[in-house]
């Protein structure tokens, strides 16, 4: 049985209440029957594989893999998976390196199968790491199924670190978030984007992005943008957003009027 998890509440309020029972919550869904299941074999057959071939062909291993980096959608794209993975990720004309989805050199780059002889699933402390992320990014899912922008939220909170603070240039960490779905739509909402703003060209969207967090943030630079202070306003800010385009008329404008509130817009 799965764990399904509670939100009594949507929007800003909800996710207070998420936010201070998370570990709790992600416990009981780590430890849930089905999630357990999962995890357990991978634990136990993941060292077998030594190919990219091997790990396609088990499902229920490709199930936990792919799952851990928010990819599970793509479960019947063999032919995608198994090719990301072979190429790996060292060579710049990979496949991993050429996808706008930022997740999928995240996924090439863990499990090594084309760039080492011998792949990070023959490390004793892999299946524990791959583990952890499924778990995370499972019960994202399973936020998800019940509110959306809870989940993307949530999400924002895990992913948007790992990029913001990783050692590439500022323009490339937005190209990277512009790639990301998940964290280009918190992003575009907490900024008010139009719907349509993804038609534009790459670099006048990229100028876009920078200039309204700046002038929203304080700062452009995504590695300050993560401080939690400042990432907390980006959720915040998102989530009021996102109550307002769902909300009618009538109960919008008091939404709209603690967001101009805290925002200080």
């Amino acid at each position: 049985m799965s764990y399904q998890p509670v939100i009594p509440m949507t929007g800003l309020a909800g996710w207070k209440f998420l936010d201070r029972t998370l570990v709790t919550q992600m416990d009981a869904h780590a430890g849930s029957v089905e999630i357990r299941r999962d995890t357990d074999y991978f634990k136990e057959k993941i060292g077998e594989i030594e190919t990219a071939e091997q790990l396609v062909s088990d499902r229920r291993l490709l199930r936990v893999a792919l799952g851990a980096f928010g990819l599970s959608d793509d479960i019947d794209s063999k032919y995608l998976v198994q090719k990301v993975l072979e190429e790996g990720t060292l060579d710049p004309s990979a496949l991993a390196n050429k996808l706008s989805d930022s997740r999928y050199l995240e996924f090439s780059k863990a499990f090594g199968f084309g760039d080492f002889s011998v792949p990070r699933s023959k490390l004793s402390d892999f299946p524990q790491e791959i583990v952890e992320k499924y778990q995370s990014q499972s019960f994202e899912v399973a936020v998800g199924e019940q509110d959306d922008d809870m989940r993307l939220a949530l999400n924002f909170t895990r992913a948007f670190p790992e990029v913001a603070q990783s050692t590439v240039g500022n323009d490339t960490k937005w190209f990277r978030i512009m790639g990301t779905t998940a964290l280009r739509n918190v992003f575009e909402t907490a900024l008010g984007l139009p719907s349509d703003f993804g038609k534009l060209d790459i670099d006048k969207q990229l100028e876009t992005f920078q200039s309204k967090a700046e002038r929203m943030f304080g700062t452009s630079d995504l590695a300050k943008i993560s401080d939690p202070e400042t990432m907390n306003k980006v959720v915040e800010t998102y989530l009021l957003r996102s109550q307002i385009q769902a909300q009618p008329v009538n109960q919008a404008g008091s939404i709209a009027l603690t967001l101009l509130q805290s925002s200080s817009l």
